[in-house]
């Protein structure tokens, strides 16, 4: 079965992981493959949340109570259609929040990286409010999913997605 095949349309598929591990890129990328829309969490960051990252001050979890909500309220006007939402999504409870109401219909795909490689690549960034020397605050709050496909960051971005829609299609 080809991923054309498939029927996407009532699924969320949830791209996850750490700042800088290519989330954004990588969800984009799905999703046109996919010919269904994309959504970046990071566009849906309350005023607060992004003036406080880019004080350098990591989010506590109260902090992103109401953006973990909206992503869901998201989530729950997509799935009918099938998206792709790019999201850290770093802890279980964020995950349970997120996929609140339509548990069945997500799928997880984790970006998986070392800090290393990822702090390489946030060091070279420029625009983006989370800086490079807050990736250990996340890393420190990563709990890695026990239900998610995961995807090593070393591959180049083709071939992750590549790997993605198979993943995709065997979970049919």
């Amino acid at each position: 079965m080809s991923i054309n095949q498939m029927d996407i349309g009532d699924k969320v598929i949830f791209v996850m992981g750490v700042s800088g591990s290519g989330k954004t890129l990588i969800g984009k990328g799905l999703a046109q493959e996919l010919g269904i829309p994309f959504v970046d969490a990071d566009d849906h960051h309350p005023e607060v949340n992004i003036r406080k990252m880019s004080q350098g001050i990591p989010l506590n979890d109260e902090d992103r109570i109401p953006w973990l909500d909206e992503l869901n309220r998201l989530a729950k006007d997509h799935y009918k259609n099938g998206c792709v939402i790019a999201c850290s999504a770093l802890k279980e409870d964020y995950r349970f929040r997120l996929m609140k109401s339509i548990e069945p219909r997500t799928i997880w795909i984790y970006l998986k990286g070392s800090f290393d490689e990822i702090f390489a690549r946030m060091s070279k960034r420029t625009d983006h409010f989370m800086g490079a020397n807050m990736l250990q605050s996340q890393f420190d709050a990563l709990e890695e999913p026990d239900n998610a496909v995961a995807v090593s960051i070393t591959d180049a971005p083709e071939i992750m997605i590549s790997k993605i829609k198979k993943a995709i299609i065997s979970l049919g």
